[in-house]
């Protein structure tokens, strides 16, 4: 499936990124900081990042592992998830190309993290783990690369970026499906995650129309980071109730 996606973007021309993408409806400042509620909204990413790394490195973190191996891929999910909340309030105090690298590279760490997660969890340990993490986290980063190397050079393409953000939420399901034995992940979870974020990319669409129906009060983009926050907490809860899962059984 992998390879069909990847031939299927050499039949796509290039996406340049929208110079209209930094132009979002909430551009109000408060307190001396510009675009102030598109900056704050990004809090939520920084308190699951903080609880996630708090839980797994706690008295409770010690009783959900089997082995300290097996939780590599959910730290690095979760300081990714607090990093995103520092790069996007980065990104949004004044959006431009530039900035909007620091907002995408620890999503893009998320992203990556929690694939391996699901691979190591379901199919290989070892291999999820020593091998693809690190990969698929290069993987990652050399989308962003090369999406930024391509805007200096004036034609900017984000078509592998796009994989590396979307091929998850197509892929994961699928592996849910064929390998249903799990040890740390959920199904039930994973779809509250996707859920999540569907919503989440929906407000986003709708920036401009939900701060008008809102009264100017916060943008579809501000809800975008909420609703993205709370799906980042449903691994969160996955990784909890992990532990009440294996005692049933």
């Amino acid at each position: 499936m992998f390879v069909v996606f990847v031939a299927g973007l050499l039949f796509i021309p290039p996406i340049p990124q929208d110079p209209a993408y930094h132009l979002f409806a909430d551009t109000q400042a408060h307190l001396g900081v510009a675009n102030f509620v598109n900056v704050t909204s990004n809090a939520g990413f920084a308190i699951v990042g903080i609880l996630g790394l708090a839980t797994i490195f706690g008295r409770e973190g010690r009783s959900i592992f089997d082995q300290p191996l097996d939780a590599w891929p959910y730290i690095i999910f979760f300081f990714g998830i607090l990093l995103v909340g520092a790069g996007s309030a980065y990104y949004h105090a004044g959006p431009d190309s530039a900035r909007l690298l620091w907002d995408r590279l620890p999503m893009t760490v998320g992203f990556m993290s929690l694939f391996a997660a699901f691979i190591a969890d379901r199919i290989n340990g070892r291999v999820g783990i020593t091998f693809l993490l690190p990969a698929l986290i290069v993987v990652g980063i050399l989308s962003l690369a090369y999406w930024q190397w391509t805007e200096a050079q004036g034609r900017g393409d984000l078509r592998f970026y796009g994989l590396v953000q979307f091929y998850p939420m197509v892929a994961l399901p699928m592996m849910c499906w064929l390998f249903p034995r799990s040890r740390y992940t959920s199904g039930k979870f994973l779809a509250w995650v996707i859920g999540w974020y569907g919503a989440a990319k929906v407000l986003e669409y709708f920036d401009a129309e939900v701060f008008e129906l809102l009264g100017n009060t916060i943008s579809g983009h501000s809800l975008k980071h909420l609703l993205s926050a709370v799906a980042t907490y449903m691994v969160l809860r996955m990784l909890v109730q992990s532990k009440a899962r294996i005692a049933e059984q």
